[in-house]
């Protein structure tokens, strides 16, 4: 059975809360399916929306099937507060979407781990380095491509900002300019490369990469809400991102672009989804996705460079786009992806060997308030789940 709960509580109600659920020792939510997860997940989120200050928060877990989102503040101006169903973009958490994808086609025998770019994406597969003729799938998904973290561009217009992200900007960017170092040596976050990724799967698999992304991974699970375009009654759920300043940011096309790095629309409910799913680990329906998926391919030992993967916790190893944490102390092995897109922080993590998945998102650019959330996800899995 899957619970869901949701306030919506102001600062002051929400110290309230904090406060009489630290003297009263209970929650209202006692007598439901999964108490402990829903007292976990209230409180975690009501402290975190205090010491964030961002107009909107909301936070769920799921654990041995019982789900728990909780959200605090509102989606926009005046607005509801966030619940399971409210719309956001989720940023670089699209990158272990298109892991997903990958391990789809490599299950499938569509496409290998290890089989090169240019196999699939010619234009993509040679460059002024010779190294770009060696680059692999795989070096791209655990983000050891050598490709620098943004192509060159010049700014987009206001309503369309990522238009100049194109793969002829890709192309030409590979015909003049070096990797930074040679695919599989070092680590070096790239949003350039998971749009290379996505061409080159949707290349290989000859159809538009959100079709592939849809049939592979989003359409099984019923993540009706998993989407890069949403339409207008999602829309009228969409979470209004904000800038560093408070002010709000636009909501803008992703394109057809940057579907391999960052362009996903997604709610609490269908990421819960997608994480019971994660979590299955011995089932056997999509039992070698999910073995591919989560496999450590890249440790860092020997890396050289190691650099952009340590935000939300330090990177142990690289699954597909999965940034892994080895146990320490308390903390089971956990496996996260954090995002932010357009004034919208967020971050994903769960233990697949402990059932317990947990994610959390903020409507305001504040990375003190994003490193802060990380840490608390980790810490609440570490109290749910301890080794």
């Amino acid at each position: 059975m899957t619970s869901v709960f949701v306030f919506k509580v102001g600062r002051c109600a929400a110290f309230g809360l904090v406060m009489a659920a630290s003297l009263a020792g209970a929650h209202p939510s006692a007598a439901r399916a999964d108490a402990l997860l829903d007292e976990t997940v209230a409180f975690t989120g009501e402290i975190l929306y205090l010491q964030s200050n961002v107009p909107g928060l909301v936070i769920g877990a799921v654990r041995n099937g019982e789900m728990a989102i909780h959200g605090f503040g509102e989606t926009a101006d005046g607005g509801e507060a966030p619940n399971s169903d409210t719309l956001l973009r989720i940023g670089s958490i699209t990158k272990a979407f298109a892991g997903n994808v990958l391990a789809s086609l490599a299950a499938d025998g569509t496409v290998s781990l290890t089989q090169k770019v240019g196999a699939t994406a010619p234009d993509l597969g040679s460059g002024a380095d010779p190294n770009v003729a060696s680059l692999r799938l795989i070096d791209i998904a655990t983000q050891a491509s050598g490709l620098p973290r943004e192509v060159p561009h010049k700014p987009g217009p206001a309503d369309d900002p990522f238009v100049p992200i194109t793969r002829k900007a890709f192309a030409s960017w590979l015909k003049t300019e070096p990797l930074l170092f040679a695919p599989g040596t070092g680590v070096l976050y790239s949003n350039f490369g998971y749009d290379v990724l996505a061409i080159a799967l949707s290349e290989a698999a000859k159809k538009p990469y959100p079709e592939l992304l849809a049939e592979t991974v989003t359409g099984p699970l019923g993540m009706t809400d998993t989407t890069f375009e949403p339409n207008d009654a999602q829309k009228k759920r969409l979470m209004q991102g904000h800038w560093i300043d408070g002010k709000p940011m636009p909501d803008v096309p992703t394109g057809a672009v940057i579907v391999g790095s960052g362009g996903l629309y997604s709610t609490p409910k269908d990421l819960l989804r997608w994480m019971q799913w994660h979590l299955d680990r011995l089932g056997s329906d999509g039992a070698e996705v999910r073995m591919l998926d989560h496999a450590a391919y890249l440790v860092r030992d020997g890396l050289n460079p190691a650099s952009g993967m340590d935000e939300s916790g330090h990177m142990d190893a690289m699954s597909l786009a999965w940034v892994v944490m080895m146990p320490e102390g308390d903390r089971p092995l956990i496996l996260q992806k954090a995002g932010g897109l357009q004034g919208t922080p967020s971050y994903i993590a769960f233990a697949p060997t402990r059932g317990i998945a947990v994610f959390v998102a903020i409507n305001k650019f504040d990375f003190a308030a994003a490193l802060g959330m990380a840490q608390a996800v980790n810490e609440m899995i570490a109290t749910l789940a301890p080794r």
